[in-house]
């Protein structure tokens, strides 16, 4: 277990890969004493092989032409470091740790993949200023969940890619750290934190300036501590602190007051902006930002009037939930239901069909069980009458339907 545990180490942390290779084992082995020992008493030839050329990319060369050459060059399924080719506007996952952990929110805004964002315009002005400070420069969006807080990231994004930032600001990529990714696979002790420490360096070595938007960050308190590992903010702390590292973390009320104000460190490096619910007015705007992207999506035209009564309604009826949010939820779900009714069959069609087959399959128990000598002549005919019945009302059903669908063609 020891042996594989240090071939694992040598080949995520020094070989960026996911597999463990003839190399990475053979260098394990000589690298531990106690393992190494063992090698001398059994085979001691291979001490003459040349550790370091295992350890630092002479690998490659050491294997040349062989089938496991050939085997490593093919990438593993879901593995961070495999180079899976990226969407336009997207960094490629593969190469450095910010291509493998984090998402270039500056390249999306350029690639129009992000939604115009409306009616943030304060609390993106409040972002750029805190951004803009020499010390004290890393805003944190706080405010109750669907409220928008990510959007108000997603708009500074569009900002940047527009040049509509202060000069400062203007030349500045934002990229999202993705800590799901970051803590997948780091099971082995001391991973977690050399990949952070990645990151970190890799935005410390970057000729172009990096903020790093980092969502949900309440995950950061205690990230990596399951494995008795530093979590982490603690590992941030200090590059924060230098000014080293640009963040513009997000998170909610309830988790900011659960974590970050018990660490009095880490409150000091953050500056709060409050994210807070928009008024119906503001909601309605901020929705006809997305009537664009909805109506493509969706095939469907999108009236003035829905979008004013999906936040009227939404804010009337859905109180454990906040605007935008839940409006944009409600304008989307009416939107794929119209969608939809354009190509599936009608719930009332569908509901006497389902009716008729359940009468089809009683029908066929009962002439089995009447053959065997039951009597069912009751509940038979009753069968029978619904069974017209239903028949006449989906003939009339499908009728309309056929109507109404030749009016929408």
């Amino acid at each position: 277990v020891t042996w594989l545990r240090e071939a694992w180490l040598l080949a995520s942390l020094e070989g960026g890969t996911g597999k463990i290779r003839s190399g990475h084992m053979l260098a394990a082995l000589l690298a531990d004493e106690t393992l190494s020992r063992s090698v001398k008493d059994a085979a001691p030839s291979l001490l003459s092989l040349p550790a370091d050329a295992l350890r630092r990319g002479g690998l490659d060369a050491l294997t040349e032409g062989s089938i496991e050459a050939e085997e490593a060059g093919a990438p593993l399924p879901g593995d961070a470091a495999a180079g899976v080719a990226a969407a336009p506007g997207e960094a490629p996952r593969g190469g450095g740790p910010l291509d493998q952990f984090c998402t270039d929110l500056t390249a999306q805004a350029k690639a129009g993949k992000i939604d115009p964002i409306l009616g943030r315009d304060g609390e993106i002005r409040q972002v750029i200023d805190i951004l803009t400070r020499r010390r004290q420069n890393n805003p944190i969006l706080t405010g109750e969940p669907g409220v928008g807080k990510t959007a108000v990231a997603e708009g500074l994004a569009l900002r940047i890619a527009a040049g509509d930032v202060p000069e400062a600001l203007r030349k500045v990529k934002l990229m999202s750290l993705d800590l799901g990714l970051l803590q997948a696979g780091a099971g082995v002790k001391g991973e977690f934190e050399n990949r952070l420490k990645g990151v970190i360096d890799a935005v410390k070595a970057s000729p172009t300036p990096i903020v790093m938007f980092i969502d949900e960050a309440h995950t950061l308190i205690g990230a990596g501590g399951a494995a008795g590992q530093n979590d982490a903010a603690n590992l941030l702390k200090p590059a924060l602190a230098r000014g080293e590292l640009r963040c513009l973390a997000a998170t909610t009320w309830a988790e900011y007051k659960k974590y970050f104000e018990k660490d009095a460190a880490l409150t000091r490096r953050f500056q709060v902006v409050a994210v807070g619910e928009p008024s119906v007015a503001l909601a309605q705007a901020m929705l006809r930002g997305l009537v664009g992207t909805l109506e493509k999506h969706h095939g469907v035209r999108i009236l003035d009037e829905a979008v004013e009564q999906a936040c009227i309604l939404s804010a009337r009826y859905i109180p454990a939930r906040q605007l935008p949010d839940k409006g944009v939820s409600l304008l989307d779900t009416a939107c794929a239901r119209v969608s939809m009714s354009q190509a599936a069959i009608p719930a009332p069609l569908e509901d006497r069909q389902r009716r008729l087959d359940l009468i089809a399959t009683e029908l066929g128990a009962i002439a089995r069980e009447t053959a065997a000598g039951a009597d069912h002549l009751s509940r038979r005919t009753a069968l029978e009458d619904e069974r017209t019945a239903l028949q006449t009302e989906l003939a009339a059903l499908e009728s309309r339907w056929a109507e109404e669908k030749g009016l929408v063609a």
